[in-house]
């Protein structure tokens, strides 16, 4: 059983991984596997270069991501540039990671948790796909406590991606994290009991 778990900011997705995998799934966090999908070395650090110039490449040789983020962020044009060449890398980790754990675990659930999971196309890669959803204030509030950030900044982000209902339209499950941390936790329970998945 793979299980994909999606959602925007703060909607609790990196929550709901970290618990099934605290109940025995193999979590494999896409967010990880950008850090390393364009490290020196690899094709995609040479295309990247290639791409958005040598000046972000920064002083320990590796691809500075501040730098990078400037140069796509706000351009459309840009950023596909930049995902068309990072996505697949990730992909390409993500289900050779998959079938390590297939190959050695054959019984044991996968959770790949991935923001961008419906945005990239990736929904092939997992058996069931089940979206995290927050009202637009929840994440609005919980991103400014948790990071930091200015509540503007918050909702142009949450503005840049995918709505809930967008997200909702492609899922298998649905689990609203507006509430209490407790009432997630029961509806994670209770699907991951329905696939079947805690019994393998």
């Amino acid at each position: 059983m793979i299980i994909g778990i999606t959602g925007g900011i703060a909607s609790g997705k990196s929550t709901a991984a970290q618990t099934l995998g605290e109940w025995g799934a193999h979590v494999i966090d896409a967010d990880k596997l950008g850090h390393r999908a364009y490290l020196a070395g690899t094709q995609a650090f040479d295309q990247v270069v290639a791409t958005f110039g040598a000046d972000t490449v920064g002083e320990d040789g590796e691809i500075d991501r501040r730098v990078l983020g400037g140069k796509v962020f706000g351009q459309a044009d840009k950023l596909k540039a930049l995902t068309d060449i990072v996505w697949p890398a990730i992909r390409m980790m993500a289900a050779e990671e998959i079938g390590q754990i297939q190959s050695e675990q054959p019984d044991r659930p996968i959770v790949l948790e991935a923001a961008v999971l419906i945005e990239a196309g990736w929904q092939d890669l997992v058996d069931t796909l089940w979206v995290c959803v927050v009202d637009r204030e929840v994440a609005v509030a919980r991103a400014c406590a948790r990071d930091g950030f200015e509540p503007s900044a918050v909702e142009a982000r949450i503005d840049a991606q995918l709505t809930n209902q967008e997200r909702i339209a492609v899922a298998d499950a649905v689990i609203d994290n507006s509430g209490d941390p407790e009432l997630m936790v029961n509806q994670l329970k209770q699907l991951w009991q329905t696939t079947g998945a805690a019994t393998q």
